[in-house]
């Protein structure tokens, strides 16, 4: 590490992010399409002058956290706590031989928790990239990014995929990023924003058998490559998927069916983002949903009557859920023209429907995470 020039007193952005497309497709090495969105959590830090590190946060109820740097960050100690995000990130950063001077973070957001749109990878890099400025020191973007989720790994227990942290690394205005979660090569995807608008519209509910059904699904993939005999399901082709699938047992090949399927529309949906074809666009994405309600099994009842309502409204051109499932979010690419008639068209159907009032926002992409001047 080099000498110490760090900043004293600075803020951070971290965005959240939105997958438009390629859906627990992350974590079987297979392309995804997320994108950086314009709500964000933001860090205003200040050095201190002793090594505890300060976290306060503005979420109801949420305690002040205090760790004395000086001493070893273990996992079981920050448990089912929002602390487990940043002390996993600093405990990654002092495994890296970094000497983190003490400091206070105060932590305020526009960003939902909860929602699906990755508020815990938006914390991580927000916690690495400000302790980059305090020690003057950096990591390329792409090692910021991995410290990152080994962070989530280690110390929230969430074996997440790159996905996320890499959106809000990575992610620039105007542009999706096509992410090869095996090579770790990307591009940038124009979306013409003069044209089209993503909004996303939030369930209202979080179903709890959530809670171990993320790992389950992990599990029953490396379950069907065994069984195809591959190292991931991003191995195996749709001709050769069709050829072996009689052989798996039912719930490796409708997993299996949705991961070979999913990265077929990824690369159809990139396409007719390029070509402008919003209409293929929107059928890649309502063929997304169907997929994931069907054949991987983690839609429910709300986002089912999200994306039925979204087929009903003039322009819309497709929707899906986005993130793990069980509730959260779904995400619909609209005629930017006609965005403010049908968030409210979504909102009033929705309501009737369920009785949630669901809160729907507009976002264009945008920039990856930020050091304010």
């Amino acid at each position: 590490m080099g000498p110490r020039n760090g900043r004293s007193r600075f803020s951070v952005i971290a965005p959240g992010r939105v997958n438009l497309i390629g859906e627990h497709t992350d974590y079987n090495d297979g392309l995804v399409l997320p994108m950086a969105i314009e709500p964000y959590i933001q860090l205003d830090v200040t050095a201190r002058s002793d090594r505890l590190m300060v976290l306060a946060t503005d979420r109801g109820g949420q305690p002040m956290v205090r760790v004395d740097l000086d001493q070893p960050l273990a996992p079981d100690d920050y448990a089912g706590s929002w602390a487990a995000y940043p002390c996993g990130v600093v405990a990654g950063l002092k495994l890296l031989g970094w000497d983190i001077p003490g400091f206070n973070a105060r932590i305020s957001a526009t960003l939902p928790a909860g929602a699906g749109l990755s508020s815990s990878a938006a914390l991580e890099v927000g916690v690495a990239t400000a302790v980059e400025a305090l020690t003057g020191s950096t990591l390329s973007l792409e090692e910021k990014a991995l410290l990152c989720q080994r962070a989530e790994h280690e110390f929230a227990g969430v074996p997440c995929g790159i996905m996320d942290q890499f959106a809000v690394t990575f992610g620039t205005a105007g542009n999706a990023l096509l992410l090869d979660c095996r090579s770790r090569s990307m591009r940038h995807v124009p979306l013409a924003a003069e044209a089209v608008q993503v909004l996303v519209i939030n369930s209202g509910v979080r179903h709890s058998l959530a809670d171990g059904e993320y790992a389950r699904r992990r599990a029953e993939c490396q379950s069907a490559a065994r069984l195809l005999g591959v190292a991931s399901l991003r191995d195996v082709g749709p001709p050769e998927w069709h050829a072996r699938a009689p052989s798996l047992p039912d719930v490796e090949r409708r997993r299996s069916m949705h991961v070979v399927t999913e990265h077929e529309r990824t690369l159809a949906f990139v396409n007719a983002l390029e070509a402008r074809d919003w209409q293929a666009a929107g059928e890649c994405m309502y063929g997304s949903h169907a997929s994931l309600r069907d054949d991987y099994e983690v839609s429910c009842p709300e986002l089912d009557e999200i994306v039925e309502i979204s087929r009903q409204i003039d322009g819309v051109f497709g929707c899906r859920l986005t993130g793990g499932g069980f509730g959260g979010c779904a995400v619909a690419l609209v005629d930017a023209g006609k965005t403010g008639r049908i968030q409210a068209e979504v909102c009033t159907r929705y309501r009737d429907r369920t009785g949630i009032a669901p809160i729907i926002f507009a976002t264009r992409a945008a920039p990856g995470v930020a050091l304010l001047p």
